[in-house]
């Protein structure tokens, strides 16, 4: 049996890795030979998938960011579809990448009309869609989806999508993450420095919006605060350089770390991060974080005032909450006199703290019970 998988970007390549070593673990317990092809990222091929294009690094959001990634990624898709014409799986697991998914998909139903697609972890127009276009297009390329938000399920079951909710990933890879203690102590933190996590960037236009107004935030909580020390998990190793030079440029008492991200996150008394999947690492491990996102003025111009997005929640933790539980700020409203202020308050107000750790309980709630890679396996493994 083979399986094609094809996602992209660095939270693709994590979760597809997630999803890898479940599928192979199922398949040994069924007495199932299974060979997983994909496109992702090192992970994934740690996982066990043998990966003939990798996308981890092929990541934009938005509309002048996307133009330098236009080439690299119709060159995979023509990669990944002359590997399916040539090798035609047993089935086809979509998760996330919305565009370069959405045009492998409708190759399969033209030219592979009986081979099965799940979409697992649907691209999120359920959170923000102008028009049901991008959801019919998601439904008439999918046998089955996978929601890992009870609202992302409801919202295509009222659309007549057949779909499953499994839970959030990342309940299992919270199994993997040490205590508390045992990260401060693999890090070598002292306990009287407050240890603060930066968290810029997975994509390359996030190094250009996001890191100079975190870092300004970071080196005025320095000046603020007694005893301070940043650390920043790269996301990427090729971005070591350029965070490793604004360190310098604003004098910040940092240390980068590669490979150790699941300790900062565990070992942090504060985060300020990038909107995104990370955030409900934080959440999980009930991290005080502060969030912030910018993209391109002219992106965002494009998209409120031309396309007329709305969108009540940018942070997946508030999104699953539906209400404010993190600090969020977008846009122009990610300043650093915002953010200080912010980082201040979960740091030294008790009463704000004790309300966060209260609502950080309540959204766990809405992300599932353990197994939720298993779960997801197990449904796409009886498809074959």
């Amino acid at each position: 049996m083979r399986i094609f998988i094809s996602t992209g970007e660095v939270s693709g390549d994590l979760q597809g890795a997630l999803l890898v070593e479940a599928l192979l673990r199922q398949a040994t317990l069924n007495n199932t030979q299974l060979e997983i092809v994909a496109l992702g990222g090192d992970k994934m091929q740690q996982a066990g998938a043998t990966i003939i294009g990798n996308t981890a690094k092929i990541s934009s959001f938005g509309l002048l960011e996307a133009i330098p990634y236009i080439l690299p990624t119709l060159q995979i898709q023509q990669t990944a579809i002359k590997y399916l014409k040539e090798n035609p799986p047993d089935l086809v697991v979509l998760i996330d990448y919305m565009g370069p998914n959405m045009v492998i998909g409708k190759y399969v139903r033209r030219h592979l009309p009986n081979l099965p697609i799940v979409y697992y972890i649907a691209p999120q127009v359920w959170v923000s869609s102008l028009t049901t276009k991008d959801t019919k297009a998601i439904i008439n390329v999918s046998n089955k989806l996978l929601a890992i938000f009870p609202a992302e399920a409801r919202y295509f079951e009222k659309h007549k999508a057949n779909v499953t909710w499994v839970g959030h990933p990342l309940i299992d890879r919270m199994q993997e993450f040490e205590s508390r203690e045992i990260a401060r102590q693999k890090l070598g933190i002292l306990d009287e420095v407050t240890n603060i996590a930066l968290l810029p960037a997975s994509r390359p236009q996030e190094l250009k919006y996001l890191l100079p107004v975190m870092f300004e935030t970071a080196q005025t909580l320095q000046e603020k605060l007694e005893q301070v020390h940043f650390w920043i998990p790269l996301s990427l190793e090729t971005y070591r350089d350029r965070i490793e030079k604004a360190i310098q440029q604003y004098g910040l008492k940092a240390t980068v770390v590669s490979g150790q991200q699941k300790e900062v996150l565990a070992a942090a008394d504060l985060a300020i991060t990038k909107c995104g999947t990370v955030n409900l690492e934080l959440a999980l491990l009930k991290i005080p974080q502060v969030v912030l996102y910018r993209l391109s003025p002219f992106t965002y111009w494009v998209g409120t005032k031309i396309l007329k997005v709305t969108f009540d929640y940018a942070s997946p933790v508030n999104l699953v909450a539906a209400k404010e539980i993190v600090p969020e700020f977008i846009q122009e409203r990610a300043t650093k006199e915002n953010l200080v202020q912010a980082a201040m308050e979960l740091l030294l107000n008790p009463e704000r703290k004790k309300l966060l750790q209260k609502d950080y309980q309540e959204m766990r709630a809405s992300l599932g019970e353990v197994g939720v890679c298993n779960r997801a396996a197990k449904e796409i493994l009886q498809l074959l």
